[in-house]
């Protein structure tokens, strides 16, 4: 081969190689450091490892028709659900059966309404309190409220009466009267809130208070709900939509922030490796035009090699070994230019999740090798195809 490669190397282009060396290794560095680094920041956007954590959606029936009574779960139902593999965690709404009157001295005037508790487990509430519970024979309920009924009241309502605005810290100083009716029972209670929940749109009790409250004022135990909370990692997993739509089901419209920062990183990464593989892509076109011209300029030469009993595998060798070396070399560059990013942009990453995080380079080295295969498959097929095209002439 030695001999071979003496005969052809002198009508080879430096400044050629050089271009195709560089262009290629611009582009495969770039892809990459997209999918490497999409690897790295996507467990930290759902799943065990979220920054974010998991996400919640509120699942209901749709109300098909006027009359008594919401759409519920059977067992069946909730059972279904708890099969399905995008559900982490899986809860049921427990509604108030009893008549619920709540009132409050506000600014000298006694406001009040008719309203409704409902309960769900405690590992589904976004608020920590150690006033969060309830036993038979005590006279105040915790209550956790939505945040935003407070914005409504402050932005709207006491906008519109001439009221004062209110803070989160005045309402939980605040007693709230709150009267019960049902089952021949009708008690008076004070309400106290504990907190303002973001993910929850109801207002909230306990549940040992429902259960109980349930039992003695409407002599009834908690039905089928009408209402479920499902934790999932990500709410715009095809695989959720997909069911809740096969169902009929109905939920909420709650943003979900993993979604779209994972969205939105999936767009950025595809920009990122479609730029590189437009670099690589001209790569390729630069080195397979360089080539043919080489093996255009050695023509002669490569047609008295055939004739004097080489075979084109052995004519080739010489150009598949230059590609190979060059392929390589870029591959390697390419990795080292990633690991060091990857050093680099981890570190970043600890800092905004407060510890320690590691990853790995798995997917940058498996995408390189086989990207470089790709390439150099193809580069041998290109030459290969012309020598033997030259050797069919003779």
């Amino acid at each position: 081969m030695t001999l071979i490669w003496k005969l052809l190397r002198k009508h080879i282009s430096i400044f050629e190689l050089a271009v195709f060396f560089v262009a290629n290794l611009i582009g495969m560095a770039v892809i990459l450091a997209g999918v490497q680094i999409y690897s790295d920041i996507k467990p930290m956007l759902t799943g065990e490892k979220s920054l974010i954590g998991n996400e919640y959606v509120i699942v209901t029936r749709p109300v098909e028709r006027v009359g008594m009574g919401a759409p519920t779960f059977s067992a069946e139902a909730i059972e279904e659900f708890r099969e399905q593999d995008f559900v982490l965690d899986l809860g049921l709404f427990a509604a108030s059966q009893f008549e619920v009157d709540g009132s409050i001295m506000f600014n000298g005037r006694r406001l009040s309404t008719m309203m409704f508790f409902e309960a769900v487990p405690d590992s589904f509430i976004d608020v920590e309190s150690r006033d969060w519970h309830f036993a038979e024979g005590d006279n105040t309920i915790p209550i956790i409220l939505p945040r935003n009924y407070l914005n409504l009241y402050n932005f709207g309502f006491s906008q519109t009466q001439n009221l004062p605005q209110i803070t989160e810290d005045m309402i939980k100083r605040v007693e709230l009267g709150i009267r019960l009716s049902g089952n021949g029972h009708r008690d008076d209670y004070v309400g106290r809130v504990v907190g303002f929940s973001d993910r929850l749109n109801t207002i909230l009790v306990p549940m040992e208070f429902m259960n109980w409250a349930n039992g003695y004022y409407a002599n009834a135990s908690v039905g089928e709900p009408t209402r479920l909370i499902l934790e999932v990692a990500n709410p715009g997993a095809p695989e959720v939509t997909s069911f809740l739509a096969e169902h009929g089901y109905s939920a909420e419209d709650k943003p979900s922030e993993s979604s779209k920062a994972l969205f939105l990183l999936k767009a950025c990464v595809a920009v990122i490796v479609g730029i590189g593989l437009i670099f690589s892509l001209l790569s390729v076109i630069i080195l397979t035009l360089s080539i043919y011209l080489l093996l255009q300029k050695n023509i002669t030469k490569l047609e008295n090699l055939v004739l004097i009993g080489y075979t084109p595998s052995r004519v080739a060798m010489p150009y598949n070994l230059m590609t190979l070396i060059l392929n390589l070399s870029i591959l390697a560059i390419s990795l080292v230019v990633v690991f060091i990013a990857q050093g680099e942009y981890m570190g970043y990453l600890s800092d905004i999740a407060g510890h320690e995080l590691t990853a790995s380079p798995t997917t940058a080295i498996i995408v390189g090798i086989l990207f470089t295969a790709v390439i150099i498959a193809f580069n041998f097929f290109i030459i290969y195809r012309k020598i033997r095209e030259i050797s069919k002439k003779r």
